[in-house]
């Protein structure tokens, strides 16, 4: 018989404390865990425990929208991420609490960070929940940092027990993401490695179990949002769509940049899931001279059809045990709970009577000319060296 878990809080963390020994975890995970107190809005309570390695050090990216940023003022582990507080745990403390609730839990996801270790610590952290019987049945998504990797990194990980594999892609063109993560703000991260990693991933843990994160409202526009997810949906069969809203940090690069408006969110979502679900395809897409969906390949019936759902509009992630229902719901993750961006729950009839309101708002849009100072300045940058180059 094992013995029964200690489930009182644990003590303080030292900050020179560091994976695979300590991890931060998101609220919502440590609420569902009895780490941190608090009730879930209208039922939207978390399946998925999320865990993001750390280091004193902190990471070596500098992506100007990342509350982690290398630069952002503060030691690692003081930093928001999402514009919530990650808790540093034991990792042994949150195995013990987790066997006491396989009931409800639904995946766990590692999420890297740039540092040298962090392939071996997640290996590490793989390994020791692969260990508990209890726990096995839970999956396990990795969510990577493709600039320290390499294809052997990805089979070790699947040996280890990795069962999904997802990129943080998170910028829809080039130009953005070497303006945000790359060389625009002295970042390691290159668009090509990412895509790269990407593809490589379908070789090794197969069709239907990789994934790229992507940001909606960064200075993209919607046409070339879809022309993104068409191609990470169609790279080696079958990639799966998680979704976003941009939403600013603050003490980040982008901090002053607005948030995405919801009119635009809300068309790339139901594009999104039209991808993912194989309905249609990006060539079938209707775009306005400012790049804005006017059509999605359907017809109108089967469009009002669609959103009745409300699936399309709930937070996209990797899957759980409900169909069509993601297990990493990350409350609030993009948007206000006075204001909705994902809904980490099933949306009323009320609140799809605003999803179609904001279906139509075909006013308000996230483009270059929106950006901050800092990071049109970094696109500039990148415009010239590409002209140098």
């Amino acid at each position: 018989m094992q013995p029964t878990p200690d489930l009182r809080p644990p003590p303080p963390l030292t900050l020179e404390r560091s994976s695979p020994d300590v991890v931060q975890m998101s609220l919502a995970a440590a609420m569902v865990l009895g780490l941190r107190p608090g009730r879930f809005m209208r039922g939207g309570h978390t399946r998925c425990l999320n865990l993001l390695l750390t280091y004193p050090g902190g990471c070596a990216s500098n992506c100007a929208y990342c509350g982690l940023a290398r630069d952002r003022v503060g030691s690692h582990s003081e930093k928001s991420f999402i514009r919530v507080e990650w808790p540093t745990v034991a990792m042994d403390d949150i195995i013990a609490r987790s066997r006491t609730r396989t009931d409800t839990l639904e995946r766990m996801c590692i999420s890297m960070i740039t540092h040298a270790r962090a392939q071996a610590d997640t290996v590490a952290i793989l390994r020791a929940w692969r260990r508990e019987g209890e726990l096995d049945r839970v999956p396990v998504s990795i969510l990577c940092n493709p600039s320290t990797m390499c294809r052997d990194d990805l089979v070790e990980l699947k040996e280890a027990g990795a069962e999904r594999f997802t990129v943080a892609l998170d910028a829809a063109t080039e130009p953005l993401f070497e303006a945000t993560r790359g060389v625009g703000v002295r970042g390691p991260n290159r668009w090509d490695r990412y895509w790269e990693i990407y593809e490589a991933a379908f070789e090794v843990f197969g069709r239907d179990k990789v994934g790229v994160h992507l940001i909606c409202g960064m200075g993209e526009t919607e046409e070339e949002m879809v022309e993104t997810m068409g191609w990470a949906r169609s790279m080696g069969e079958y990639g799966c769509l998680q979704l976003f809203a941009f939403n600013p940090e603050a003490g980040s690069a982008m901090e002053d940049v607005e948030r995405v408006p919801l009119g635009q969110f809300r068309r790339v979502q139901l594009a999104r899931y039209l991808l993912d679900k194989g309905i249609v395809r990006a060539e079938d897409f209707d775009f306005s001279d400012r790049g804005q969906i006017v059509g999605f390949g359907i017809s109108d019936a089967r469009l009002e059809t669609t959103v009745a759902l409300g699936t399309p509009f709930r937070t996209s992630g990797c899957p759980g045990r409900e169909c069509d229902v993601s297990a990493c719901n990350r409350p609030f993750g993009d948007g206000p709970p006075t204001d909705f961006s994902s809904f980490p729950f099933a949306p009323s009839a009320w609140d799809l009577d605003n999803v179609r309101v904001q279906l139509g708002d075909l006013d308000g849009v996230i483009s270059r000319e929106d950006l901050s100072e800092r990071t049109l300045a970094a696109l500039e940058e990148l415009g010239s060296l590409a002209c140098r180059g």
